[in-house]
């Protein structure tokens, strides 16, 4: 028996008709995010080459929808970022990259160790060049780099929308790397040619199958720009898997990483910083929200990281909003304690009572992404909140505890007459969601009383809990 007929049975013991309460938002039960099969690994292709070559538009080309943010100058991409693909029935994993230039320094030295790492780690490699242009000092290093690798490798011409500039591809084969593929990431032209040519060179199964166990909990980084979003990941990794530079932004697309924290593995993924509201950014900016936005309804549990050694911004409170609306498991990680000296702790703790005092539940975590410092507490908090955003409560004890709450605190008189709690019913878990039926509509006041005493009695720290009423509705008089 399932858990709908059994509300329905207790429902009818009671004597009440479930038919008869209007319906609320939100009681349609479901599953959560998280529970995808577990598929194979993946051999994995690199897609490199000098910045703005084109190498996003194609990327989303090959994908076949757009993922990678795309902009008309150079540098948007600065991190490795994995995308699932498929073609003729193969899967395989789409890595972009960064311009990669070999004397860059500053932040573009990071982004071109970054593509460095990809080539080493990808079973495949694509190289970018602008067919406009042609063969570029950069593009010749960059083949002499590939040549001496182990992996097979594949060269694309970009932006060859017409017949007009096929000749000059064969100019290309100079580079050493074997016959040069036109294409329009544009337009599509030979994309598909050179997808047939990408699983000719692609391995069955990746080189290095990492064993990670089945289903790892998907974790979003979350926050305004430059609060150590990417310095966290690299930390908890161990690895560089993120640029990370004084420049706030640097963060464009999200980017997944498999680490391994107190002995469980997660699936942690980096986001843009969230400067402005989606509908007032622009740009690059519009559609690094719109991922960092589904980065969040993708995860399972947010971690929203705060510079404990500025004031609360506005743009804190909007990210937390951002999680609890799309119903999310949340810590709060404040980041930069190495930083913070008594009297900013004193002014830290009127700030959660004044600013955040809406998510008094949320876990809270105090590190250093810089030195490390309680990094380990991170995992133990992610497991609270997601264990209470998986949290059921059976019917008969919900509604124990709710009788007592109801006679010790009866709801307020509304129109005249006090509203009844005839029956309540956990519908959904991730996040837990409760409804109450109910002879007449409860304040909202009431409704968070109800949550308070809710958590007090059965916890869900670190997840957030929604309630929603059902009004029973008026039985038309039979003459």
């Amino acid at each position: 028996m399932n858990s709908e007929t059994e509300d329905r049975a207790a429902m009818a013991e009671l004597g009440l008709d479930p038919d008869e309460f209007a319906p609320a938002d939100g009681d349609a039960a479901g599953d959560g995010p998280g529970e995808e099969a577990v598929l194979p690994a993946a051999p994995v292709l690199a897609v490199v080459g000098r910045p703005n070559v084109g190498k996003s538009t194609l990327v989303n080309r090959l994908l076949g929808r757009r993922e990678a943010v795309v902009q008309d100058i150079p540098g948007v991409t600065r991190d490795r970022v994995a995308y699932d693909a498929l073609w003729n029935g193969r899967r395989f994993t789409l890595v972009d990259t960064g311009g990669w230039e070999p004397d860059a320094s500053g932040l573009q030295a990071a982004v071109a160790a970054q593509a460095e790492m990809a080539m080493q780690t990808a079973d495949a490699v694509l190289l970018v060049v602008d067919g406009a242009v042609g063969a570029t000092a950069t593009d010749e290093a960059v083949a002499r780099v590939l040549r001496r690798s182990d992996r097979p490798v594949l060269l694309a011409a970009t932006k060859v929308d017409d017949d007009r500039l096929t000749s000059d591809i064969a100019s290309l084969w100079r580079l050493g790397l074997g016959e040069p593929h036109p294409v329009s990431g544009l337009h599509g032209r030979g994309s598909g040619d050179l997808l047939d040519a990408v699983l000719a060179a692609l391995p069955e199964s990746p080189r290095d199958t990492a064993a990670t166990g089945g289903g790892p909990r998907r974790v979003a980084l979350v926050g305004k720009p430059n609060v150590g979003k990417s310095s966290l990941l690299n930390r908890v990794s161990g690895e560089v898997r993120s640029v990370v530079h004084d420049v706030a932004g640097t963060t464009v697309d999200p980017v997944d990483s498999l680490v391994e924290l107190d002995g469980e593995v997660w699936r942690f993924v980096d986001t843009a910083g969230l400067r402005k509201r989606v509908k007032t950014a622009s740009g690059m900016e519009f559609y690094a929200s719109l991922r960092t936005r589904a980065a969040i309804e993708a995860a399972e549990v947010a971690v929203v990281l705060i510079d404990a050694s500025e004031p609360i911004a506005e743009q804190d409170q909007r990210v937390i909003s951002m999680v609890e609306e799309a119903g999310r498991a949340l810590v709060l990680v404040f980041n930069k304690w190495d930083l913070v000296d008594e009297d900013r702790r004193n002014a830290m703790k009127r700030e959660l009572e004044r600013d955040l005092v809406r998510v008094q539940w949320a876990e809270r975590v105090n590190v250093s992404a810089l030195t490390g410092r309680a990094v380990a507490k991170i995992a133990p908090a992610l497991r609270t909140a997601l264990e209470s955003w998986d949290r059921r409560i059976p019917t008969g004890r919900l509604n124990g505890w709710l009788a007592d709450v109801i006679a010790a605190t009866p709801p307020p008189v509304r129109g005249g007459k006090q509203p009844k709690v005839l029956f309540a019913t956990q519908a959904q878990t991730r996040p837990p969601t409760f409804v109450l039926f109910t002879s007449g509509f409860l304040e909202a006041g009431y409704r968070r009383f109800l949550e308070r005493r809710l958590r007090e009695e059965f916890g869900f720290t670190g997840s957030p809990v929604r309630i929603s009423v059902r009004v029973r509705e008026k039985r038309a008089r039979k003459r």
